[in-house]
This record gives C-alpha cells, structure tokens and sequence, in this order.
C-alpha cells in the first residue's frame, strides 16, 4: 500500500511533468503610432509564434509618436518598442534619457512628397512656387528646410499649409494643394485616393533627393537590457525573423495584424507592407546587414537631426545610444 505522502509527492511530480518547466518571459512592446501595416513585424511574431519560440509572451501597447514612446519607456511603461532614432538621439542629447537603440528597421527616411503623376512636380526642385500641405505634427516638417536647401531652394520659396492628416490626401485629388507632405508607408492610402478620381499618384522620396538618415528603430529601457538581457536578446532576435516574414508574406502579415485589430482592413495592411519594406530592405541593408546600426551612418543621422532641430551635434557622442551587442548572431 503506498502511504499517502507518497502518493502526494507522486502525484505533484506528476502534475509538474504535465505543463511547461517554466512560464514565458512577459514583454511590452511600445508603439509609437496607431497600429497598420508599417508596425506589422509585431503582430507577425505573435501570430506566427516566433515569440512563442523564444519563450516570450508579447504583449502590444499602442502609441502616440516617438517622443511618447520614448517617455513610456524611459518610464518603466514599456520594456522595448518602435521609435525614429532621430527622436532619441535628440532627447539623449538634451537630458539623460535611460532608452537605448538595438535593432535599425527603417534604414531609410521614410519622409516623402506626395503629387498627382500628371503633375508638372517631377522632383524636389520643382516645388518652388508650389502649395505645399503638411500635418501640423508629423516629423517631416523638421527635415522640410533641410531637404528644401540640399535642393537649391528656401522655405519662402513654397506656399505651405497645415491641415488635418486626414484631410490632406483630398485636399491635393481637389486641386486645393498641388504637394503633399507624408510618409513613403501612407503611400497606399493617397494611391486609393488618387485612383477614387481617376487619377494615379507619383511619390517623391527625400531619401532620394539627399535625406540619408536611420528612422524607425527598435529601442529598449535601459533597465530592461541590464536586468534581463537574454529576453531583450531573444526578443530581437524572434523579431528578426519576423522582418523577414512579413517581407515574404505581405498578405499573411496583413491578415495577422487584422485578428489582433480587426479595424485595420488585412488588403489595406499588406500593400502598405510592400511599400514599408522599401525602407527596410534597400542598398543600405544590402550593404551593411539587415538591423545595423552602422558607425559613419548613425553619426551622419546625428548631424542632420543636430542641423534640423538646432542642437549642438557636440552635444552628444552617438555611440553611447546604442547597443549592438543585442543583434542577432
């Protein structure tokens, strides 16, 4: 007959033996803007489990600009998240902020004009004389006089209004602005309005009119890269995988984002994707590696950042605000 302490001890080893030897580590990612399918990467690894893989469990919170997913950040908020590097390296140089960047995803700026393709605006020069609109707050605006005068031309030199975001795409289908000022990843939205009235839409990048910088990066708490950095390495590396999978597969990455937030339309979600990826995979990936934050890059990022907002590019050693050693192997 077994004793009945015995036949405790057995049936708790066999409890034990029945789930998991130890539960998954539990991550909050911050977003720095509304879900879509230029935060797809995310949503991807979820869905697809590769953060399962890790013995991660992800949980997403959302954003409203990468100067407040700096801040959750900074603040225990969030352990790691999307924010433009430019932002960071700003706020680092003008207080110490405990955030630090790790994994490069947007090797190119993502910041674009928008015109009609019958449009006589064939590049950036040729917005002198135009009516420009933008968004009072996109990050664009800050590299608009330096993009302007790496061109030949002055901020007087174009008619410029600040609107509503969502009104902007049918200000220029209208005629009520000939530019329009946004980001390569909304291309899909302005192309739906343009072909809504016959038209067809011709962006203009400012990567290719001498706008070389990093943008969107993944940048984690400082507390959380020194307490507990096997997740934060593990995390970036099933997040990797996940880049690379919504490459491949815009249109399951569209449909992943959608089960998580059925409000985001999957069709809509992958032909951004497509558009977004241009700024993940380009010559500069393809030269350096896919997440480098490349040394002569990032400190020419700093120096147009510096030039843009009016901080002292001494104020800040570049180098400290990152950490490579977090890159996958």
């Amino acid at each position: 007959m077994i004793s009945r302490s015995v036949f405790t001890a057995l049936s708790l080893t066999l409890t034990l033996g029945a789930g998991p030897a130890f539960a998954a580590d539990k991550v909050t990612y911050q977003l720095d803007w509304l879900p879509g399918g230029d935060k797809a990467p995310v949503y991807v690894g979820i869905q697809q489990g590769f953060f399962a893989e890790e013995d991660l469990e992800v949980s997403i919170s959302g954003g409203r600009g990468s100067t407040d997913a700096i801040t959750k950040l900074a603040t225990g908020n969030a352990d790691i998240g999307s924010a433009d590097i430019g932002a960071l390296l700003a706020a680092k140089a003008q207080s110490e902020v405990p955030v630090t960047a790790v994994y490069s995803v947007f090797t190119q700026a993502p910041h674009a004009f928008m015109v009609l393709a019958d449009s006589d605006v064939k590049s950036v020069r040729d917005v002198a004389g135009k009516k420009v609109a933008t968004s009072p707050f996109t990050s664009s605006n800050v590299y608009l006089p330096q993009v302007l005068k790496d061109n030949g031309l002055d901020l007087s030199e174009i008619k410029l209004t600040k609107s509503d975001p969502g009104a902007l795409g049918p200000m220029m289908v209208t005629g009520q602005t000939d530019v329009v000022i946004s980001w390569v990843t909304d291309t899909q939205r302005y192309r739906s309005q343009a072909e809504s009235v016959g038209k067809s839409l011709r962006v203009l990048p400012w990567s290719e009119a001498g706008l070389e910088l990093y943008s969107a990066t993944l940048v984690a708490s400082d507390r959380f890269l020194k307490e507990r950095p096997d997740v934060a390495k593990r995390f970036v590396r099933a997040f990797a995988r996940s880049v690379a999978f919504t490459n491949e597969n815009p249109e399951t990455a569209g449909a992943n984002i959608n089960a998580m937030v059925p409000e985001v339309d999957a069709a809509v979600a992958a032909d951004t994707i497509v558009d977004t990826m241009k700024l993940v995979y380009n010559e500069v990936s393809e030269r350096d590696g896919m997440g480098q934050l490349e040394p002569t890059r990032l400190a020419s990022t700093w120096q147009l950042v510096a030039a843009a907002q009016q901080l002292d590019p001494s104020a800040l050693d570049v180098e400290t605000a990152v950490d490579r050693s977090f890159m996958p192997e």
